[in-house]
This record gives structure tokens, sequence and C-alpha cells, in this order.
């Protein structure tokens, strides 16, 4: 934020001898600029964006972000009345969006979302995959077969699917942007996520594998490592006093992470700000730990 500095409008005024200018610079010093009332910038305009489990939390945000830096969005989810909510809330905040059911685990489903997303809007330029389950809560060895089966197939598994199935639409783009959305987690294990902490961690080795793959073909893959956000999947790490008093203890900017600090980040891995950035993972964890 700029401060007020006696007579710098005085100055200025003598310099410029313009009171347009005066007043521009008055605006400037008044208002706040990382203000959240507007985006500013129209990054993706022209694009098409499919966000997989966009309807609320995280996918929604960046469904929203990306809408608003003027992309096209197709989201998704498995119900279809949180579809049809999103769709209404979306287009009544002034984004070109349409959406489709979608369970990330039914192949048909999958094929289904991205022929939706052709056919709506003329192609694919960006896919973030987003969708997660964690059906227990525990440790890592204390994890059932069935669930960490279920956690590997969704989170890992269907990532590599995603991935895998919107190529074709990619590369009729001549390029794109893929995302996947992992956690801090897959740096530093929470002891009661520890089957899904394994499982985001995968979705690093994922992002390096497949960017290496895609990089001569102008298609950048990356992922974000989301600290503690104020989800209804963060809801373990927040479920008693106690354990909120742990997680915050955890996170040096002593707060839970909000949506939409995560959908910025994302916002700019998929555009051409980030144009030569693939294979990475950025972390926005308010300052919890993760790597060297």
């Amino acid at each position: 934020m700029l401060l007020r500095v006696p007579n710098l409008e005085k100055m200025f005024r003598t310099i410029a001898g313009s009171a347009a200018l005066t007043q521009t610079i008055r605006l400037t010093m008044d208002r706040n600029l990382c203000s959240s009332s507007g985006i500013a910038a129209k990054r993706l305009t022209g694009k098409v964006a499919v966000v997989t489990a966009s309807t609320e939390g995280i996918g929604y945000a960046i469904a929203e972000r990306l809408g608003q830096e003027g992309a096209k969005v197709v989201v998704s989810s498995r119900k279809q009345q949180n579809v049809d909510r999103a769709v209404n809330e979306l287009r009544s905040a002034g984004v070109e969006v349409s959406g489709i059911k979608c369970h990330v685990a039914n192949a048909t489903d999958r094929k289904a979302l991205f022929d939706h997303a052709a056919q709506k809007f003329g192609g694919i330029d960006i896919l973030v995959s987003n969708a997660a389950v964690n059906p227990e809560v525990g440790g890592v060895l204390e994890c059932s077969e069935s669930a960490w089966d279920k956690i590997f197939e969704v989170n890992v598994k269907c990532s590599y699917l995603l991935a895998k199935e919107s190529l074709p639409f990619l590369r009729e783009r001549k390029g794109g942007s893929i995302v996947f959305i992992s956690s801090i987690a897959g740096f530093q294990p929470f002891q009661l996520l520890g089957a899904y902490s394994v499982s985001k961690t995968a979705l690093f080795g994922l992002t390096k594998a497949a960017s290496q793959e895609l990089a001569a073909e102008n298609i950048r893959v990356n992922c974000i490592a989301p600290g503690v956000v104020q989800t209804k999947f963060a809801g373990a790490l927040q479920e008693s006093d106690a354990a909120k008093e742990e997680t915050l203890s955890r996170i040096p900017m002593g707060r839970i992470a909000e949506p939409k600090e995560i959908s910025g980040v994302c916002a700019f891995l998929v555009s051409d700000d980030a144009s030569y950035v693939t294979g990475e993972t950025v972390v926005a964890s308010g300052g919890m730990p993760s790597r060297l």
C-alpha cells in the first residue's frame, strides 16, 4: 500500500501540471491495491478450463477465479444438484460456465466431462484435477486395505487418468496446462490423514514425470500443495478445540487459509505469466514447513 507523504500531491501537480493526473494519484493512494473486490487481470480470455470437484471449497474458488480472469469454465461434482447450484452461483457472479455430473472414478463420466467441455466451448486448454477422498482418519499403518485402495484410486489413479484423457483435447490446441491439487501433507504427513498424505506425495512424482513427457508439446504440468484450508474436507483437523489449536500451532501465519487464497495460485500457473514453469509444486501453506 502506498504511504501518504506530506505535499506529495502538490509535488506531482507541479511536475505534471495536470488535474487529471493529480486525481489519479490521489485515488491510487487511497485505495487498497490488494482488494478482493475485483479481479483486474484477464489473463485467461479465450481459454476453456475443466475443474473437477468444483462445486464447493477449493475447486469452486478455482473455477470462480479462472472465470473472473476470462476463461470459460466447466464445473463438475458427483451430485447433479451440487452442479446446478454451483453453475447458478457462478453465472450470477458473471462467469461463463457450464456443468456436468462427474464421478472421476467412472470412465464414462470422465469421457462425458471432456466431451461436454468440447461441445459447449469448442475445446479444452486447462485441466485442474482437484477431486480427492479420505474415507478414514488415522495413521498410515492403521489404514484399512479397502480405504487405502479407494484413496489411491481417486487421489492418484484418477488424476493420472484425467490427465491422460485430456491430452487429445490439449493437443488440438497445440498446448495447454494441467494442474494437480495436492497438499502440504504430501511433504509433512498429518497423523490423522496418513494414507491421504501418502497419496498426495504421489502427485508430486506424477507432476514431475508427466511434465517431462509433455514439455516439448507446450503442455505444462504443475501442482499446488495447499496448507490447511477452510473447507469441509479439513474438518478432521478442526473437529475439536484441541485439534484446531494443534493445527494452528503448526501454521506460522496463525490462521487457516480461505479457498480463494489457493485459487490465485492456480490462476497464475495456468496463465501465460507461468509460461516457463512446468514440473513444479507451489506450496501455499501459511509458512508450514515443506522442503528445503
